[in-house]
């Protein structure tokens, strides 16, 4: 997978594309594979990389929602469910079952949330991960060895899906590419193109790589920006109502030792009315997250000290080891692009359905969900595309179909599991460079290898591509992924033909970004 093969397709300056997608997360990417597998010629273009913002920062879960459970929300949470079935059935290597513990310490909690547990346990029908169990304390602690014993009453067990977001996402796009797809990183959409009726007909765009401009012609458009959605309303009419009530959330990353276990812990509700996830991953534990409304939104948000402190806070109230500032590995930032909902002031109360509209230039915009129902909204949003680009219609086949790499031959205990099939590729580089068949760093489980095999096939431009997303260096240990940065660079660097100015600006930039992970 070659970036420089997809330019090329963009270059035929008479091609009219069946669908121009702009947003290349977890819906754009998901829209664009469902068009490809219907045979639909369609292009996603995405300013950044892949996944950069908010498709790359979750809470790594594939989940029903178990707050939406208690907001009365069933048909939301069936559909999710269901859809978490799909993708273990479509993908197994990357999602998987995860149990996780809500812990009790009042008297009415087991009965309250083994009752509610097991709602969830029916509503998930064919596509249950498994039952869900009430413990006793002692086998609370036997679960999970970390656990705060102060008080505890017993716990409740229940089974959801963990995934690794980046890696579906770079998943997606593999895909769309098998099947005919066209998707772009690092190609940003600076205006849509109307005809003489008004009508929205494609796009202006410019390949930050290279800086070269293009007019690419569509018969629809679609608007899949997540967090930047507004900004291509406004492209289309700068006085629409604005849609997006964005809200941030971190999580923070501890050591394993933390919890003792491969169990995970759900606060069901915080301080903010907020779930809280404590979720083992790639050997690390995944804590989050925090609601924040925002009043504007970037690529690359901040934390706030007071989030940081409210996660290190909370997790001494569940936690047998009293977790101090200086025990996170990592911390990272995402910005929910929630769908605004009247006045509504608190953004954890909005709703994770997803929206669709058409404006009357005919752009169509997707906006809200969330990762685990990526796979029905990208199936909802060409299903609508269609009628207004007029084509014929085709079923989405998506509902079955094997996502690259797949295979059953796979061990979720070892990081390479994302790579399914093509893991023992990566392992087979080993003959070309055997000096790089090595672990990059005693606190990160990848090897150089990774690093040439993101270069070469999964559109790595930067530095911070293959150790923010293609690995998950920087989540996992943002301290770690600094010290590999150079050598990465040099990898790289000989993989894309960069010189030595390339190589001290990647390390210097990644460095520098580093340390908006890092918590002092």
């Amino acid at each position: 997978m070659k970036r420089s093969d997809f330019i090329q397709q963009m270059e035929d300056s008479s091609k009219v594309w069946d669908f121009i997608i702009i947003g290349g997360g977890a819906t754009g990417l998901g829209s664009g594979l469902d068009a490809a597998a219907r045979g639909y010629s369609v292009l996603v273009l995405e300013q950044g990389d892949f996944a950069e913002a908010t498709s790359s920062r979750s809470t790594k879960m594939v989940h029903g929602g178990v707050r939406y459970l208690a907001q009365g929300n069933i048909p939301l949470v069936m559909g999710a469910l269901k859809e978490r079935g799909i993708l273990q059935q479509n993908a197994p290597h990357m999602c998987y079952n995860q149990k996780f513990l809500v812990p009790d310490y009042k008297w009415w909690g087991l009965p309250y949330y083994g009752i509610g547990l097991k709602a969830y346990d029916m509503l998930a029908r064919k596509y249950s991960f498994g039952p869900s169990q009430i413990f006793s304390k002692s086998k609370t602690i036997k679960e999970i060895p970390g656990v705060l014993t102060r008080k505890l009453k017993g716990g409740v067990t229940y089974h959801d899906g963990q995934f690794d977001d980046a890696r579906l996402a770079l998943t997606l796009a593999r895909t769309m590419a098998d099947m005919g797809g066209c998707p772009m990183n690092y190609t940003r959409v600076t205006n849509l193109v109307k005809n003489s009726n008004g009508y929205v007909c494609g796009v202006q765009a410019e390949d930050k790589i290279t800086g070269k401009s293009y007019e690419l012609k569509g018969k629809a458009v679609i608007n899949a920006t997540g967090i930047f959605t507004d900004d291509i309303m406004n492209m289309d009419n700068s006085n629409h109502k604005k849609l997006i009530a964005p809200s941030q959330g971190i999580h923070i990353v501890i050591d394993r030792e933390f919890l003792g276990g491969e169990t995970g812990i759900m606060v069901p509700k915080t301080d903010d009315g907020r779930v809280i996830f404590f979720v083992p991953w790639h050997g690390k534990v995944v804590v989050g997250t925090t609601d924040t409304p925002l009043s504007s939104v970037s690529m690359d948000p901040k934390p706030l000290e007071e989030e940081i402190d409210f996660l290190v806070d909370h997790s001494a109230r569940y936690l047998a080891k009293p977790l101090k500032r200086s025990d996170v590995r990592s911390v990272f930032v995402g910005i929910r692009p929630l769908v605004a909902a009247g006045d509504s002031a608190k953004t954890s109360a909005l709703s994770r359905d997803h929206y669709l509209t058409v404006s009357p230039n005919k752009l169509l915009t997707i906006a809200g969900g969330k990762w685990t129902t990526y796979r029905h909204m990208a199936e909802d949003c060409i299903d609508h595309a269609i009628k207004m680009g007029g084509h014929a219609f085709r079923p989405s086949p998506t509902k079955h179909l094997k996502l690259h790499g797949y295979t059953e031959e796979f061990d979720h205990t070892d990081h390479m599991h994302v790579y399914g099939s093509e893991a023992a590729d990566i392992k087979a580089l080993a003959a070309e460079f055997p000096e790089l068949d090595t672990r990059m760093h005693p606190d990160l489980p990848y090897s150089w290898l990774e690093i040439v095999w993101a270069a070469r096939h999964e559109w790595v431009q930067t530095v911070s591509d293959a150790l923010a997303r293609r690995t998950r260096a920087l989540i996992l240990d943002a301290k770690a992924a600094a010290e590999v940065a150079p050598k990465a660079a040099e990898i790289i660097a000989k993989e894309l033909g960069k010189d030595e100015a390339w190589i001290k600006e990647q390390t210097e930039s990644f460095v520098e970004y580093s340390k908006n992970y890092i918590v002092k």
